[in-house]
């Protein structure tokens, strides 16, 4: 037997992001000015991040200039052998600057990470990258270690699953269904 959802978390006392938002380092979308930040520890091949994916769109599209949205990666790769090879695709679209549609490509295909040659080929033909870079990139690991600095972000920050989701800084730790994300994002904290 279920309870009733979990209420956000309001208190200040409760895990918080260690690395502040930066926009010279982090992947965002939305107003640099809007009084919301919604930041999410993701792993492309996480099912739950599949899930949570449409929902943030949504949450997007519904808060819009009032929000800016912030992707760090947090691949889990014990669980998700594809994960890292994803977040680097998404990292080396990134630098032909198309990190969104890599972003959004990886999520609607997430059932494909399988075999990442083909997928690189695959969202390269997609989102118009250059696919010999990106398989250069790739073979070097030319982001691993901005992942791993997303990463070890993430572990200072209380992340131990994904997705998790910080709003303007602080750990939600409710559900992400739509109207649990819009009520948290519009709460004062």
């Amino acid at each position: 037997m279920s309870g009733p959802p979990r209420a956000p978390r309001r208190s200040l006392a409760g895990p918080h992001l260690t690395i502040p938002v930066d926009p010279n380092h982090d992947h965002i979308l939305g107003s640099p000015s809007a009084h919301m930040t919604l930041v999410e520890y993701g792993d492309y091949e996480c099912p739950f991040c599949g899930e949570a994916y449409p929902i943030v769109k949504q949450v997007q599209a519904t808060l819009g200039s009032q929000l800016r949205f912030v992707f760090r990666n947090f691949p889990l790769t014990e669980m998700h052998p594809n994960a890292q090879f994803a977040a680097e695709l998404a990292e080396a679209g990134g630098v032909q600057g198309k990190f969104w549609e890599l972003h959004d490509f990886i999520y609607e295909h997430q059932s494909e990470l399988s075999d990442p040659r083909r997928f690189t080929l695959l969202a390269s033909k997609a989102t118009n990258l250059e696919v010999e870079m990106v398989r250069r990139q790739l073979a070097e690991h030319a982001y691993l270690r901005r992942i791993r600095e997303d990463f070890m972000g993430g572990v200072h920050s209380g992340v131990n699953g994904t997705p998790t989701f910080y709003i303007n800084g602080l750990r939600h730790d409710g559900g992400f269904e739509l109207p649990t994300m819009i009520e948290a994002l519009r709460s004062p904290r």
